[in-house]
């Protein structure tokens, strides 16, 4: 069986409003609710595992409620850091299941199916891809002096989310010490030294951070 486990702990001090980010409703509705629906139009039979602090999960369950959002998902506590927090929903999996797993940001809502369904594929071809798209802004390396010089961003891509590897070597991964360059979920399976796959994500796969970015979701909604 194959799954996906969304990571939803922000708290939205950067949105400047006390709705945690993943609970803004946009189009009508919470953004979290957009995000989940996604990976449902990719597969509806995708085990869903939705990874909440504890004191939101209260909240999230009445909002269901008063959407009318009936999609199934098993609700798992957060840590205290995005490491912990996907080594805990990746516990509600059990040990002996095969298959690939995704982990996403709850508050990137528009990852397109295709995006979505090549991570999967490329996943069970090559145990781990990440959906990745080309920098189109000039970069400029920052030295500890504090000079600088551009650098070729054609060298460089912008990682997405979803994330996706095969079941088993993502709980090995999961089982290392945290690492302070474990910057992502990638980065935790690069440390056993093994090679991640990219694949070709959507420019509107963008993460809700901020109040822009919202009217930006809300230009892409219409």
């Amino acid at each position: 069986m194959d799954y996906i486990i969304i990571v939803a702990g922000g708290k939205g001090m950067r949105m400047g409003g006390d709705v945690p980010k993943q609970f803004i409703p946009i189009g009508g509705k919470p953004v979290l609710m957009h995000t989940i629906e996604r990976f449902y139009e990719y597969n509806p039979a995708l085990g869903i595992i939705l990874v909440l602090p504890e004191s939101q999960q209260a909240y999230w369950k009445s909002l269901c409620k008063d959407y009318g959002f009936t999609i199934q998902h098993t609700i798992v506590n957060g840590g205290e850091t995005r490491f912990e927090s996907s080594k805990n929903g990746l516990s509600a999996i059990p040990d002996d299941e095969e298959g690939v797993v995704g982990i996403h940001d709850g508050v990137r809502p528009f990852a397109s199916v295709k995006v979505i369904a090549d991570c999967f594929e490329a996943a069970r071809d090559e145990y781990a891809a990440i959906p990745v798209v080309p920098v189109t802004e000039t970069l400029r390396y920052i030295d500890r002096q504090g000079g600088g010089k551009n650098v070729m961003r054609s060298d460089y891509r912008i990682v997405q989310t979803p994330q996706v590897f095969d079941i088993s070597l993502l709980k090995q991964a999961f089982s290392q010490p945290y690492q302070a360059h474990f910057t992502d979920d990638a980065s935790v399976v690069e440390a056993l030294g093994c090679q991640i796959s990219m694949v070709e994500g959507n420019r509107e796969n963008i993460k809700l951070t901020t109040p822009f970015d919202l009217k930006i979701a809300e230009t892409l909604l219409e």
